[in-house]
């Protein structure tokens, strides 16, 4: 996987992905903390702002629709992990 900052555009083997803004935000948060679990209450403050609902359903939902755009297989996720209860992990690479 490869993301042009610049450009705003995520690549798969030389494959565009095509990302809603929200989409393209979650991943490029992820990627500049690759390695590191970003908690719920993170993400979602910093994609949606402090008085977003702490509900992490949208979070959740999003998730999907990026890891089904990038062919993930959600019990084996090649590029976001899921850390139960905390949050999320972009793999380090």
């Amino acid at each position: 996987m490869t993301i042009d900052f610049e450009k705003r555009l995520v690549t798969i083997a030389g494959n565009e992905i095509h990302l809603t803004q929200i989409e393209y935000k979650l991943v490029s948060l992820l990627a500049q903390n690759a390695g590191k679990v970003l908690t719920y209450d993170y993400i979602i403050n910093h994609i949606w702002g402090p008085y977003a609902d702490s509900n992490n359903q949208i979070l959740r939902v999003n998730m999907a629709h990026i890891r089904r755009k990038m062919g993930e297989n959600p019990a084996e996720p090649k590029y976001i992990n899921t850390e139960i209860g905390v949050g999320y992990r972009m793999r380090e690479e």
